[in-house]
């Protein structure tokens, strides 16, 4: 089954704008060498467009790696793009480098905030806020009452 390969570019007038419908996208060199993308096709009314800043379909050398044939565990053996709760700020309670349920709460990365306060971690009131997550209503009111609280000072 051949795939439809259509490059995508800004109209050059709003009367020009076309919808596209089953498509799959692939990249497609030309003269300006636009970064590599994929089009995702999710129903007749909406698709997604994510622009990749390397092509996904790259081989991995996987010779430099040292995994054992022996061994029954599942090898994760490369990773492409960020991690949102590794890599940009995030609440304590759903920090990937020191799990909430496996690490002391008081850990934090540095980009961990304080769930409450909404302020980098540690905050003020860190001993008590580290345990903040909103599967919890006590922290949930904790939160909004700061909010509230911030907002009236700011305005």
């Amino acid at each position: 089954m051949e795939e439809e390969v259509i490059l995508i570019s800004p109209p050059s007038s709003p009367e020009k704008a076309t919808k596209l419908s089953n498509i799959t996208c692939k990249q497609e060199a030309d003269e300006l060498n636009p970064k590599p993308h994929i089009c995702l096709k999710k129903n007749t009314d909406m698709e997604d467009c994510i622009i990749l800043d390397s092509n996904p379909f790259d081989s991995i050398d996987i010779t430099k790696l040292s995994i054992t044939i022996d061994d029954d565990h599942l090898s994760i053996v490369a990773e492409k793009g960020k991690v949102a709760c590794r890599d940009y700020p995030h609440a304590r309670h759903l920090c990937v480098r020191f799990p909430f349920d496996k690490t002391p709460h008081e850990t934090h990365c540095g980009l961990c905030y304080c769930y409450v306060c909404d302020s980098e971690a540690p905050c003020e009131f860190w001993a008590a806020h580290c345990h903040a997550s909103e599967h919890d209503e006590h922290w949930m009111s904790q939160r909004n009452s700061t909010k509230l609280r911030v907002g009236s000072q700011t305005s």
